[in-house]
């Protein structure tokens, strides 16, 4: 007997859709984008809500620079939990609100107060984005290529930054050189320039959320919340039937659980396997009733070794539990 796990001949390097798996994991991007957009536009904005809100401590400034951290904390440690119950799908959705909800309230902001509660509230969404993204498309990229998608997500946090930081310097391009405070507090940089600078995150905000619309829901967390048929018919769209079959076969929790054996028996003598046609799977009952199950090898892929002989499948090896 060989121990065997279920990815030997699972069919999982199949021809991909590589189309639909690319466009699902440009759209879950998006939140690497925000995040790194949303994180640096303070930096620019910095000199002229400063003005505005007559920030004159370091403290402050200090603050108002940092204080989005708490909202990242927040949303980092229970992007986990959440999205175990209620999906991946639906948590970055209402990341991309909060992110619009919280570039608007910004931008809206009247008092320094109130700009403060923004920007811990948009680092919820940060959180979110951060371990939500790269998870998301981790789990719907088939193995073969899933670094190459992941690594999408942070080419988007770069260009976030890269969007926020030329974005930030064209709105005050025009600024005067040597500006003084009272100047600047009373142009248009001081009263509406910072403003714009947060609200126009909102544009790529609104295309995150119609974007996770239309993708679809993980499909490990379908399969591990009982949805498998949903979950096949994700991976089908993927990369075909038997790679939907053999994909949610692997990550299933039900097949973790169980033990596995490999047979090399071309013809099961156990009267107690039940093997169809279509399938490669043996199971048998152990005598403690447990369910156990063996892999046959086909006779075709002993096609040039027929003159070899193969024990019978008499008894049930049992292998490490998955």
């Amino acid at each position: 007997m060989i121990a065997a796990t279920p990815t030997e001949t699972s069919g999982l390097k199949a021809s991909y859709n590589l189309g639909y798996v690319w466009l699902i994991s440009v759209v879950a991007a998006m939140g690497g984008l925000l995040f790194g957009w949303d994180w640096v536009v303070v930096g620019g904005a910095k000199p002229f809500f400063q003005r505005y809100f007559q920030l004159t401590s370091e403290a402050q400034i200090g603050w108002a620079n940092s204080c989005a951290l708490i909202g990242c904390l927040a949303g980092a440690l229970a992007a986990g939990a959440l999205s175990d119950k209620f999906g991946r799908k639906r948590l970055l959705v209402v990341a991309a609100i909060i992110f619009a909800a919280t570039s608007l309230g910004n931008a809206l902001a009247g008092n320094f107060t109130v700009f403060i509660a923004w920007r811990i509230f948009g680092g919820v969404a940060i959180g979110l984005a951060s371990s939500l993204s790269p998870m998301y498309i981790a789990e719907i990229a088939p193995a073969q290529i899933r670094g190459k998608l992941v690594a999408i997500n942070q080419l988007t946090v770069v260009v976030g930054i890269l969007l926020a930081q030329y974005i930030n310097w064209f709105l005050v391009r025009d600024l005067p050189q040597g500006a003084t405070d009272e100047f600047i507090r009373n142009s248009w940089f001081g009263q509406q320039g910072w403003r714009w600078m947060f609200g126009l995150t909102a544009a790529p905000s609104l295309l995150f959320f119609a974007g996770m619309l239309l993708v679809p829901e993980s499909p490990r967390w379908l399969a591990k919340n009982g949805k498998a048929d949903r979950a096949r018919d994700i991976l089908a769209k993927i990369g075909g039937e038997s790679y939907a079959q053999a994909a949610t076969a692997e990550f299933n929790p039900r097949w973790r659980a169980r033990k596995f054996s490999m047979c090399v028996s071309p013809i099961c003598s156990n009267q107690s396997c039940a093997r169809s046609s279509s399938s490669a799977w043996c199971w048998r009952s152990s005598s403690n009733g447990a369910a156990s199950m063996s892999f046959l090898i086909t006779p075709r892929r002993f096609s040039r070794r027929r003159a070899m002989t193969f024990p019978p499948c008499s008894k049930t090896s049992r292998g490490p539990a998955r």
